[in-house]
C-alpha cells in the first residue's frame, strides 16, 4: 500500500506539479469533443504504469491509454487482476489553475476493487483503502458518521452533466425540494469522494461512471462505512466505459435508501 502511494506522489511531483499554473501553449489538447487532456496527464500515466508493473506485472488500464485504444479496458473483465490509473483527475481544474485535482490508482481482482489510492497534491493528502481492512487518510483510520437529521438537512451533490434533459429537470426539482443543500460538485471525483467521507457531503449522484474515476473513491467510501451502489442497489463494480450508468454514493445504508427515494420517488 505504501509503495503505490509513493509512486503516485513521485510521478505527480515529477511531471504534474511543475506544470500547475505553468502549462505552455500546445500542452493542452482535445482528445474527444468536450474532453481535454494535458501533457501532464500523458507523461504521468506513462511513469505510473511503468512503476506499477514493476510492483505487480498485470495489465494497466489507464485513462489516456484507453482513450487511444478502448479495448485495453476489457482487462477489467478478462484478466485476474489489473491496475486502474487516473493520472490527473480533475483535468479541467488543473488547466484552470484550481487546486481541486488528484492522482488516483486502484487494484482490481476478479472484477472487484481490492485496493485504492487518492493523492491530493495541493494539500499533500493521501487517502487509501483496502478491501476488508478499512479506509485511511495520511495514516489515520476513517469512519464516516451516519447522516444526521432528516433529508431536508442533508447536503448532497447532483452530477447532472450527462443526464438526459427531462431526467435532469426531474432530479433537480426533487433534490431542491427534498434536501437541505445541493451543490454541483468540484469537478473531480478524487476530491468529491473524500469530501463525503470527511462529512462535507452526505450523498453524491453520478451518472457517467468511468472506472478510473469511481473505483478509488467507491472503495474508500465503503471501507469507511458508506455505500456506493447502482440505482438498483447492486454494489459498485468497475466496468469498461460504456457500461451501466447511474451511481449513488451515500454516508450510510439508510441515507442511501432515503436519498434514492427523494430523488427518484421510489
Amino acid at each position: 500500500m505504501d509503495r503505490v502511494a509513493e509512486i503516485l506522489a513521485e510521478a505527480c511531483a515529477e511531471v504534474v506539479e511543475p506544470r500547475f499554473r505553468a502549462l505552455a501553449a500546445g500542452e493542452v489538447m482535445e482528445k474527444a469533443p468536450g474532453e481535454v487532456v494535458t501533457i501532464a496527464d500523458r507523461e504521468a500515466e506513462v511513469i505510473i504504469e511503468r512503476r506499477l508493473r514493476e510492483l505487480l506485472p498485470v495489465p494497466v488500464v489507464g485513462e489516456e491509454a484507453v482513450s487511444a485504444d478502448p479495448s485495453l479496458a476489457l482487462a477489467l473483465h478478462t484478466e485476474p487482476a489489473a491496475w486502474l490509473v487516473d493520472p490527473v483527475d480533475g483535468t479541467s481544474n488543473f488547466i484552470a489553475g484550481r487546486p481541486d485535482y488528484a492522482v488516483m490508482a486502484s487494484l482490481v481482482r476478479s472484477g472487484q476493487t481490492v485496493a485504492s489510492w487518492i493523492w491530493q497534491p495541493a494539500t499533500a493528502t493521501c487517502y487509501t483503502a483496502e478491501l476488508g481492512s478499512g479506509a485511511w487518510c495520511n495514516g489515520e483510520r476513517l469512519t464516516r458518521p451516519l447522516a444526521a437529521g432528516p433529508p431536508t438537512e442533508w447536503r448532497g451533490s447532483l452530477k447532472s452533466r450527462f443526464l438526459e434533459p427531462e431526467l435532469r429537470r426531474t432530479l433537480e426539482a426533487n433534490a431542491a425540494a427534498g434536501f437541505g443543500e445541493i451543490t454541483p460538485g468540484r469537478n473531480a471525483a478524487g476530491i468529491e469522494y473524500p469530501d463525503l467521507v470527511d462529512g462535507a457531503l452526505d450523498f453524491i449522484l453520478y451518472w457517467r461512471t468511468l472506472p478510473w474515476d469511481h473505483a478509488p473513491g467507491s472503495l474508500l467510501v465503503t471501507e469507511a462505512g458508506g455505500v456506493s451502489a447502482r440505482l438498483d442497489g447492486k454494489p459498485y463494480r468497475p466496468e469498461a466505459p460504456g457500461g451501466e450508468e447511474g451511481l449513488l454514493v451515500a454516508a450510510d445504508p439508510d441515507c442511501w435508501e432515503r436519498a434514492r427515494a427523494v430523488l427518484f420517488g421510489r
